[in-house]
């Protein structure tokens, strides 16, 4: 007999604590930099990094709810238990937790209006829309083909510039060009998941890359992401005279191989669960590599 998990054994399995790294390492890149320019904040940091993760537990609650909503999660899902579909929580009380995560993201990012100017309001509010829209409303974003995009621009471009610019009140080329590595490796998680669940959404009409082009194109595109995350170190040396330091990225390299390797040549769906673990937890790594290098400049 299977027993019922607690209650916040089930909220945190709820959060996916394993897709939090798509939180903390835009923020710690973002506070690095800041840090190589004169201009930590580390108030403004910490309450950036709550928001962070505020704004993605949110999104994944709201995944949970309108994925059981649309149908897309059956007795058929492969992938880590949804705690709605599964009828743990019930859809109204996640519907609950989604606003409420949300709403707390708002009220403490109005710290952030306040020192940093309205900029910060317009770029929170759309963070938190794109967050509901990624897969509800009318035209979900998760649904046709644009998560891979919504991830990129806003846990990688959007939240490593926006951290910087609450630490500096500035806006840095440097921090673009380091929120391209960062998305590069935050669509990853994104494209594990789909490659795992590429059959079970094309029966439920679920538009994803993988669904449209096929599960070679995903695993093209996770190759292209790391190639793109590792082109940036050598840019940051070659163009803005950093020392050698910030090619400590590098030293993942060999994980990175054995990670797009076994996406190549996994044939067991229900192995990528692991693999989607491996691939946010390389995130971490590669993200405290690179804040360190920036950091050690």
């Amino acid at each position: 007999m299977l027993l019922k998990p607690s209650k916040t054994r089930l909220w945190i399995e709820a959060a996916r604590p394993q897709t939090l790294a798509a939180a903390f390492v835009p923020v710690a890149v973002g506070a690095s930099l800041a840090y190589h320019a004169g201009g930590l904040n580390w108030l403004n940091t910490s309450v950036a990094l709550v928001c962070a993760f505020l704004i993605q537990i949110g999104t994944n609650f709201a995944n949970d709810y309108f994925d059981f909503v649309k149908g897309s999660d059956t007795e058929e899902r492969i992938g880590f238990r949804r705690a709605t579909a599964s009828g743990l929580i019930p859809p109204k009380t996640m519907l609950n937790a989604t606003i409420l995560a949300m709403s707390l993201a708002f009220l403490l990012g109005l710290y952030l209006v306040w020192a940093a100017g309205l900029t910060v309001l317009w770029i929170g509010i759309l963070s938190l829309i794109f967050g509901i829209l990624y897969t509800g409303g009318p035209y979900p974003l998760g649904y046709n083909g644009l998560g891979d995009i919504f991830v990129f621009i806003f846990f990688g471009i959007v939240a490593v510039m926006t951290t910087y610019f609450v630490n500096t009140l500035e806006w840095s080329e440097h921090s673009f060009w380091a929120s391209i590595a960062i998305g590069a490796l935050c669509v990853n998680i994104l494209v594990v998941n789909n490659l795992r669940d590429v059959e079970q959404d094309m029966k439920s009409g679920k538009k994803t890359l993988g669904v449209i082009f096929g599960e070679k194109a995903l695993k093209i595109e996770y190759t292209a992401m790391v190639v793109l995350a590792f082109a940036i170190p050598p840019h940051f040396y070659a163009q803005f005279d950093y020392s050698l330091w910030i090619l400590l990225p590098y030293l993942s390299l060999p994980l990175a191989g054995y990670y797009t390797n076994k996406i190549w040549t996994e044939d067991e769906k229900t192995q990528l669960n692991p693999l989607l673990e491996r691939t946010a937890q390389f995130m971490v790594i590669f993200g405290v590599l690179f804040s360190a290098g920036i950091i050690l400049n």
